[in-house]
């Protein structure tokens, strides 16, 4: 790349920093509230997008199912 397109993209440089940084800020919150591996989930989210959000939630969705089924069971 030249110099000229470098200073011309900045702004997506920018952009991605601050996707990366609000990813991984709401994943630590997330999970520190939860109380699941915050610093693990916050550090990954640093790194890239969006696969640690996909993965995060999809093992909250089957942690919440498993939760709901072993309730029900104790009803029954």
């Amino acid at each position: 790349m030249t110099e000229a397109s470098m200073q011309g993209n900045w702004w997506l440089w920018t952009f991605i920093g601050l996707l990366l940084l609000a990813q991984s800020t709401v994943l630590f919150i997330h999970a520190r509230n939860r109380g699941g591996r915050a610093w693990f989930w916050g550090l990954w989210g640093l790194t890239q997008f969006p696969s640690p959000t996909l993965v995060y939630l999809l093992l909250q969705w089957r942690r919440k199912r498993k939760r709901k089924l072993e309730a029900e069971g104790e009803t029954d």
